[in-house]
């Protein structure tokens, strides 16, 4: 198998060509890399103008693995061969390194490219992509692996301390320039070639250059050098999908790493390059902040695999219910500011936003019997969203990474009414939607004032609540959180509330009994619960076999621009778009689709009468795309001519087996997914004037994303797509 590692790009506020000078006093070796025991120039050739020049070295390493091992491969050294390419026209400089000793068992690959920083040609940025596949190695190929990580996760933070070293050494000397190459300048002497010990080789190690790396896109864009601050970190946007995807130069910088998201181990920054890289390639339409990213990664302890699955359900989610619009679409009912005894209180010692809920003051039965379930918890999740972005707030205010917040829930007056069944049915739904969707968002919660009756309520709550959640609760009984240890341990004294003991007034509502006036019947809580989750921008629309779900948009303007966006929630379909110049009849009710189902009626509209030809009546403007369910799919169309354009979604049918030969399994599944003939998608489009269009996809095969993990095909060959690396 084949591992993949990536490390984000580093930047060094030093000029290229001083940069390179400081690189080349690593050869033909460098005490801050005692593994490093020495190069030989094996080739070497420059260009006449000495713009370019190239050189192959072989490199030795003395691999730090066990004795026995050492004994049973028969080498002492590790020998690499490391090609540098340096364009001084270009203010380039392209590494590639690869394993000579045991390459018919271990295959270490690395890239890395010096370069001028995009947004300031005074500064430097490296980048480094690497891969190890381990074919078999004495059956400890599991130990190799183990001594590859390791030596990768030591050597990637010291590659920028050896250049800062060498920097150093050379201002030291006097030397803070080096003049760039023209035209006029001669080509720079060799470096003298230093002879190789004949020691026997060794286990493989990561070659020669300090760290190892993943591939970074090569159409993406350095997120952490776009802001012009001097410190060269990124301010990032409010909304929890801010970035849009598939743009260039789009990569992360390691300070705005340590600065926005905290110190992350090199195998860590390799997981979050990896798993955004592969959101970047599948979905085409905005991508999670690198913060949220994160916390799904923790949250599988960073298991790429796991943490991807989780990501693209809740990503799914949240488009399906708009969550991103919450806070700015939700508006609590006054029963809510009334009686729910919870509110945002400054925050902890450590920064983090501070939430405040009187939870034993809490009539849970009177909000579910006033609100609903699902009203309820449209509010626990804006109090989420608002936490998150409180959490931003407060990392530019204190000036170091803040990815969670500390909730204190004061239990006095909890008491049987509180089991209330519905009430706990609701309490449980809330936990279920918050842990699958706010991962890693809770620093610390602290529960204070805990009755004898909390133990029931904790066994039935807690099997829902994720392990890592659980090891974050600090459990008070009584008056215990008063003393050493207590409170003042996690929260400032002077912003202990009042009602805890403490001096600071806090507007958190005491709650109370909410009116039985104020109770809705069971009729017309079900009826609010279908409007909160249907009043969205997106439709629904049912696609049967041989009953397809049309849209008309009529278009004055040519080169007007058509967008859509789509997730396919059952089934399999294809899309396609047609231009008529004359207006289709008023849509029709097909009474029955096929095999005697009935038409789900205002949910599917068919248009494109069955006596229109196709190249006649109406022509096909863009290729029919196949998509998955559970893909979600966006884009645009430049029209060229006006009248009307009909999106169409069309039932997919499977293909027929040949009767020669065996139906595969993906077919077999396939076609018991659809057994129902009925598929359902959930859409969105808009008509934009040419000049207020600022997107980048024009078609649709541009704009298909297998974005979801219930895709198995797309998620498959993304998969494979994000699998190429390790080196040095």
């Amino acid at each position: 198998m084949v591992q993949k590692y990536q490390s984000p790009v580093r930047v060094y506020k030093h000029p290229f060509e001083l940069v390179m000078a400081a690189y080349e006093r690593r050869f033909p070796t460098c005490h801050l890399i005692p593994m490093f025991v020495a190069s030989d120039i094996v080739d070497e050739e420059a260009s006449e103008d000495g713009s370019t020049h190239k050189i192959e070295r072989r490199c030795a390493l003395d691999v730090d693995a066990p004795r026995l091992l050492k004994r049973i491969a028969g080498v002492d050294y590790v020998y690499f061969i490391q090609r540098n390419t340096l364009n001084r026209k270009e203010r380039t400089l392209h590494i590639e390194s690869h394993n000579e000793t045991f390459s018919n068992r271990v295959i270490i690959h690395e890239t890395c490219c010096y370069s001028v920083h995009p947004e300031n040609e005074d500064w430097t940025c490296f980048e480094q992509t690497a891969s190890l596949d381990i074919k078999s190695f004495f059956g400890f190929e599991s130990t190799v692996e183990k001594i590859a990580m390791k030596q990768y996760a030591s050597s990637i933070k010291k590659g920028k301390e050896i250049i800062e070293f060498y920097l150093k050494e050379l201002e030291d000397e006097g030397i803070t320039h080096v003049p760039r190459w023209t035209t006029s300048s001669l080509p720079l002497p060799p470096p003298r070639p230093t002879s190789l010990t004949t020691s026997p080789p060794v286990l493989p190690k990561p070659p020669v250059t300090p760290a190892i790396a993943i591939p970074l896109p090569a159409d993406a864009k350095n997120s952490a050098t776009q802001d012009g601050n001097k410190d060269g970190s990124v301010v990032q946007t409010d909304s929890l999908t801010e970035n849009q995807a598939g743009t260039p130069e789009d990569k992360l910088d390691a300070d705005y790493i340590k600065r926005y998201l905290g110190d992350l181990t090199p195998l860590q920054e390799s997981c979050l390059i990896r798993l955004r890289q592969w959101l970047q390639e599948t979905h085409k339409g905005k991508i999670p902040k690198d913060e949220h990213i994160l916390r799904f990664l923790r949250a599988r302890d960073f298991n790429m695999d796991k943490a991807r699955e989780i990501l693209c359900q809740s990503l799914t989610w949240r488009k399906q219910h708009q969550v991103d619009y919450l806070l700015e679409t939700w508006t609590s009912p006054q029963v809510l500011h009334d009686y729910y005894t919870g509110g945002w209180h400054h925050h902890d010692r450590d920064g983090r936003p501070l939430y405040i809920l009187r939870l034993g003051q809490m009539d849970t039965k009177g909000l579910v019997r006033a609100l609903g379930e699902e009203s309820l918890l449209r509010h626990v999740l804006s109090i989420n969203e608002e936490g998150l972005r409180r959490c931003e707030e407060n990392t530019k205010v204190f000036g170091r990474p803040i990815s969670c917040w500390t909730c204190l829930v004061d239990l006095e007056g909890l008491n049987m009414r509180h089991l209330w069944r519905p009430g706990v049915k609701a309490l449980l739904r809330i936990i279920e939607v918050v842990e699958a969707n706010y991962p890693e968002t809770l620093g610390r919660l602290l529960i204070l004032r805990a009755p004898r009756v909390f133990p029931v309520l904790w066994t039935l709550v807690s099997p829902f609540i994720d392990e890592n959640t659980r090891k974050k609760f600090l459990i008070y009984a009584g008056n215990d959180y008063q003393g050493p240890g207590g409170l003042v341990d996690y929260i400032d004294k002077e912003i202990i509330p009042d009602f805890l003991g403490g001096e600071c007034m806090c507007e958190v509502p005491e709650g109370g009994l909410v009116p039985k006036s104020m109770y809705r019947t069971p009729e017309e809580l079900e009826n609010e619960d279908v409007r909160l989750w249907t009043e969205t921008i997106y439709q629904s629309a049912s696609i049967f076999k041989g009953a397809p779900h049309e849209l008309l948009i009529e278009i004055i303007d040519a080169s007007s621009v058509i967008t859509w966006d789509f997730d396919v929630c059952k089934g399999d379909v294809v899309f396609n778009i047609y231009h008529s110049k004359r207006a289709p009849q008023p849509p029709r009710k097909d009474p029955l689709g096929a095999h005697g189902i009935t038409s789900p009626g205002g949910n599917n509209v068919q248009l494109i009468d069955k006596s229109w030809t196709l190249g006649q009546d109406y022509s096909m403007v863009e290729s029919p795309l196949t998509c998955k369910e559970g893909e979600s799919v966006q884009g645009s169309h430049i029209t060229r001519w006006p009248g009307f354009y009909i999106l169409q979604w069309k039932f997919h049918s499977m293909p027929a087996c040949s009767a020669t030969n065996l139906p595969r399994v993906d077919d077999v599944l396939a076609t018991l997914q659809v057994s129902s003939h009925k598929c359902k998608v959930m859409y969105y489009t808009e008509v934009l004037g040419s000049e207020d269009f600022r997107g980048s996809m024009t078609s649709l095969e541009s704009s298909h994303s297998g974005f979801s993990q219930l895709s198995a095909a797309t998620t498959s060959s993304s998969q494979s797509q994000s699998s190429s690396m390790i080196s040095r």
